[in-house]
């Protein structure tokens, strides 16, 4: 399994979990979010080992903004949370690994995801808040047994040490990789690597 770590901005953080060798670091790209990386240095993310796939996570952004981060940051993935269309979506299917967010609650049309095919190398499946994530609130994961399709997705939503035996206990063929944010964290922005420690250790 997978272990993306999201919603970096401390340099020293930064490097703390670098160390415990996520596959996947995120760093939120989106002003209104407490965990907005807005004073994130090229020089810290040019130490991350090349193992490490660094993500900018972006909402509804521009194309020509969302290509300067990849260029200024050598980003390696977006994670896009947002309403982008496929279409938006594949403008940057060759230049990096998309990953595609999608808030889920009981009301959700997995049909729609259909569209995203070709498109999207992963999906990333959310808790539906109208905050684009980082809400630190699950939802039923007995959802993704409507999901049918074959890419790839990551977890994300609430997960914490309580919760990750559940998490781990998910069988679903195209379960990915997990996204860990909120619940393992001091304050936001700011990683307890003690909590991801244990974290890495359940789910390695």
């Amino acid at each position: 399994m997978k272990i993306k770590v999201c919603g970096l901005k401390h340099p020293d953080n930064i490097s703390a979990v670098a160390a415990l060798r996520p596959d996947y670091v995120g760093f939120i790209c989106y002003a209104p979010s407490p965990r907005y990386a807005s004073e994130l240095e090229g020089e810290v993310l040019a130490t991350l080992s090349e193992n490490i796939y660094k993500t900018a996570v972006l909402v509804n952004e521009d194309e020509e903004v969302i290509s300067k981060l990849i260029d200024n940051y050598n980003f390696d993935a977006i994670q896009l949370h947002g309403n982008e269309s496929p279409e938006f979506c594949a403008l940057f299917k060759d230049k990096v690994t998309v990953i595609k967010a999608f808030g889920l609650d009981d009301s959700f049309d997995f049909a729609k995801l259909d569209k995203y095919n070709g498109s999207v190398d992963y999906l990333l499946f959310d808790t539906k808040t109208a905050k684009h994530g980082g809400s630190g609130q699950t939802f039923d994961w007995k959802l993704l047994d409507n999901y049918k399709m074959n890419i790839p997705f990551f977890l994300s939503g609430g997960l914490s040490l309580e919760n990750l035996d559940e998490v781990k206990a998910i069988s679903h063929p195209q379960f990915y990789g997990v996204d860990l944010n909120s619940r393992f964290e001091l304050e936001p922005g700011l990683k307890d690597i003690d909590k991801l420690k244990k974290a890495f250790e359940l789910l390695k």
